[in-house]
């Protein structure tokens, strides 16, 4: 049966992509029966040209994706050339993982909270150093360009690039590259950005890819940190789609197709930069320069990453105090008493939010885990390692916009009277569960020493047996860390649960994104706090259990530490 495990995760990420294309392509231009589109019409094209913004919304997109994408992986290389492997790159590191569990939507939410004229910044800063008696009337939050938009998608995309180049980076042996450069005369991070740089950036091009399409149509963080008139371009589509006027689904298809061509027409821009990067980079190594501005670089690595790591985390306190806060007038810097009214308010609908979020986050997890593992399985037996057309499709339902194809798999599933609902919210977050759990899980499984199997099937021990009994216990502490990140993947999910259930399966994270139009920004902070820590309690169980069931095996314990 594992023979057919990859065959079948290759459907899983590459049917819903294929169908849903198919499925929005067809209604923008006319054809959707059920709703008496019976021929190709570039009737949508036309009122979707006549939205007023409509240009500003496609800059402002195209922009969000490109400028996150080259402020985030700018920070990563500054950083990795000039840290070395000291205290502040093992304090990054163990950060890392941290800030990558955490939902987009509730950090979002927290730098809102910081960055708003009446935010934890400036009531720290008020009257003393601002002379603010009240908010100042500035438009910070939902400003026009995006700014603060893409200031939070900055800090949730480093960790990701940071995380996918430490992984990369074993491959290419960095320190004796850098010792080379070095003995050749040249400075450290002058060393590591003309030696190590160029070798590590093609490892980590599918990731890069991937931030460019989420950063270029996300929806969740848009709607929380992003312009409001008009508003990005996937936001626009959201509310089309959810117009009572069942008509304005062939906008929607329009503007879902429109948005695939501003993803790729970032992509083509980032394509065209990395040719001219790339010859750039060659002249600069050969004119052979042994110093670049080596303090400068270093100096403005560290620093900027600590800045997104200490904004993460004060967004993280802004939540709690939020959460917590009774009365607060400004310019107070906390508030003059704390109180559980909030939390005793939100109670009823948190828990029963929490009670899906677990369910789908669960579901679509072990069946990640289960494709994966089988998949990785068969090609361990069959000495088969995948190559890089399965690295491709891995990466293909994130490097296409969330935004074109569950628009479409949504309509096609309507056309064959399959309703939205749970089963079709948990196979949703399955298309992009599978992937993450897939890069989490597989560097462990073939660095397994292979000579323990062996070992077991000299002993008698099946196939089966030998996976059951020695690899599985071994593989244990990533097997877990691979099914908490899973459930933060699953926990984040925004638009897949909101599309595919059509608003009827409430989970954190939809629930704390609702109130981001209008809601209490106190009952908003106890509902981005709860989506903060249900990631963070699944690594807390990652950790901790290996340590329970290792209790009376050392080297096992001491491996899962």
């Amino acid at each position: 049966m594992i023979r057919l495990a990859p065959a079948v995760a290759i459907v899983f990420l590459t049917a819903p992509v294929l169908f849903g294309l198919v499925g929005v392509v067809l209604p923008a231009f006319g054809w959707l029966p059920v709703l008496g589109g019976d021929s190709l019409s570039l009737e949508p094209w036309r009122q979707l040209a006549a939205q007023p913004g409509i240009g500003m919304s496609v800059v402002v997109s195209l922009l969000a994706g490109l400028a996150t994408t080259a402020i985030a992986l700018t920070v990563v290389m500054l950083f990795l050339a000039g840290a070395g492997n000291g205290r502040v790159y093992q304090w990054v590191r163990r950060a890392v993982s941290p800030l990558l569990s955490m939902p987009h939507a509730a950090a979002a939410f927290g730098i809102a909270f910081l960055i708003a004229p009446s935010g934890l910044i400036a009531r720290f800063l008020s009257p003393w150093a601002t002379g603010w008696e009240r908010p100042a009337d500035l438009l910070i939050v939902h400003d026009t360009l995006g700014l603060s938009m893409m200031l939070g998608l900055v800090v949730k995309e480093i960790p990701f690039l940071l995380l996918m180049s430490l992984a990369a980076l074993p491959q290419i042996d960095p320190a004796r590259r850098v010792a080379v450069a070095r003995s050749l005369g040249y400075r450290p991070v002058t060393a590591w950005l003309k030696a190590v740089a160029p070798s590590l950036y093609p490892l980590i091009r599918l990731p890069v890819y991937a931030v460019i399409a989420f950063s270029s149509s996300v929806v969740d963080v848009s709607l929380i940190l992003g312009p409001t008139n008009p508003p990005t371009l996937a936001v626009s589509i959201i509310r089309w789609f959810h117009d009572p006027m069942l008509e304005m689904r062939f906008l929607a298809s329009a503007g879902a197709v429109l948005q695939l061509g501003v993803t790729g027409l970032a992509m083509g821009l980032w394509w065209l930069a990395e040719r001219l990067v790339g010859y750039c980079v060659r002249c600069w190594i050969e004119r052979g320069a042994r110093v670049f501005c080596d303090s400068l670089l270093r100096f403005l690595g560290i620093t900027l990453i600590c800045l997104a790591v200490i904004l993460a985390a004060a967004g993280v306190v802004a939540l709690v105090i939020n959460s917590f806060a009774g009365f607060w007038r400004f310019p107070d810097a906390l508030p003059q008493a704390f109180s559980l009214r909030q939390w005793n308010r939100a109670g009823p609908g948190v828990f029963q939010a929490l009670g899906v979020t677990f369910t789908v986050g669960f579901l679509a997890t072990a069946i990640s885990v289960v494709l994966v593992m089988a998949s990785l399985e068969n090609e361990v037996r069959r000495a088969r390692p995948s190559g890089q057309a399965a690295m491709r499709i891995l990466y293909l339902p994130l490097i296409v916009p969330q935004i074109a194809f569950l628009f479409g798999i949504v309509t096609g599933a309507e056309a064959i009277g399959f309703r939205p609902g749970l089963a079709l919210v948990v196979a949703g977050h399955v298309i992009f569960v599978l992937p993450y759990v897939y890069l989490s899980l597989s560097e462990s499984y073939r660095q397994l020493d292979p000579r323990w199997v062996m070992v077991a099937r000299t002993l008698g021990a099946g196939p089966n047996g030998a996976f059951w009994r020695v690899r599985l216990p071994m593989l244990l502490a990533p097997c877990l860390t691979a099914v908490a990140i899973g459930l933060a993947v699953s926990v984040g999910q925004y638009l897949p649960t909101q599309l595919m259930g059509a608003g009827r399966v409430p989970t954190v994270t939809t629930e704390a994104v609702a109130l981001a139009a209008g809601g209490s920004r106190r009952i908003i902070g106890v509902w981005a706090l709860v989506q903060a820590l249900v990631p963070a309690v699944g690594f807390a169980l990652a950790l901790m259990l290996p340590r329970l069931f290792y209790r009376n095996r050392r080297d096992l314990r001491d491996a899962a530490l």
